[in-house]
């Protein structure tokens, strides 16, 4: 790639979020201006939020064009959907959904489909949305060594590794996780109980929840490696009302429960144990 054309002007979300991950992708410069219709044609060169055209066998993503009846899609969409990771991005990131009706629709439009007041919409931006929209739009070029431009390159790395990371672990999550019935009938509770495994990652709880809700499962608790001992740690899913581990503070193989009774930590390592101490915490 030769180089990313978005257009001149103001600039929002869809238009830098798409520009940071074909930085990070590419690595090539951006430019700000109107694209000919030699720009169009050249493969070499990715046409972003302009132009007219969603044509990515030429690098084209453009929605502008799209019906008035089209469901809500940006620039960005079109880029992760070329890149393979919207129906993750669509998933995982919780912003995205807003970003294409707030792109596509507009405010006013978008703040009824969330259900809540216009104003609220513009309380939910920061300095860091302002300032680094404002100084992409003052830019007509911008490229390696740019201060904005490195920004954008950090952003979409990022919004790379978190997509492909969590994709994985959820694939590993899947593959060794177990739903438990903790007990008795009709008055027991639900958990999740991952093993313990050899490697084990850095963090054996991340992705849980996001495993959880890709599942649509309805949980109470989590039971997952600690990661700073050879044990076990306990905590609420949605901060359960069943579930209050300051109720096994006293037992011998735990040896921390959060005052407020969230969280848990016990040397235990057997499964039945484990399950014992989820049923003494059940309120």
């Amino acid at each position: 790639m030769k180089a990313i054309l978005t257009h001149p002007g103001s600039a929002h979300k869809d238009d830098f979020l798409a520009c940071c991950l074909l930085i990070a992708k590419h690595g090539v410069p951006v430019w700000r201006r109107d694209p000919t219709d030699e720009d169009l044609s050249d493969p070499e060169i990715v046409v972003v939020d302009v132009g007219g055209e969603h044509e990515p066998s030429r690098g084209n993503f453009d929605h502008h064009q799209f019906p008035r009846e089209h469901p809500p899609v940006c620039a960005l969409s079109l880029v992760l959907q070329d890149l393979g990771l919207y129906e993750d991005a669509r998933t995982f990131c919780e912003w995205l959904e807003p970003t294409e009706w707030f792109d596509s629709r507009g405010p006013f439009a978008t703040a009824e489909w969330l259900g809540v007041e216009r104003s609220l919409v513009n309380r939910l931006n920061s300095p860091v949305d302002i300032t680094l929209l404002r100084r992409f739009a003052q830019r007509r070029e911008l490229g390696s060594g740019d201060p904005v431009w490195e920004v954008m390159r950090m952003v979409g790395e990022d919004l790379f590794m978190f997509l492909r990371t969590l994709r994985e672990r959820l694939d590993y999550v899947s593959g060794i996780a177990e739903f438990l019935e903790v007990g008795e009938k009709g008055d027991s509770v639900r958990v999740l109980f991952l093993p313990r495994t050899d490697p084990m990652p850095d963090d054996p709880s991340s992705g849980l929840s996001r495993y959880i809700d890709s599942v649509g499962e309805k949980v109470d608790g989590l039971i997952y490696p600690d990661r700073r001992g050879a044990g076990y740690g306990l905590s609420r899913h949605e901060d359960s009302e069943l579930l209050d581990f300051t109720r096994i503070a006293e037992e011998e193989d735990v040896h921390f429960a959060h005052a407020r009774g969230f969280v848990a930590k016990t040397s235990a390592t057997t499964l039945e144990r484990l399950r014992e101490l989820v049923a003494l915490a059940r309120v």
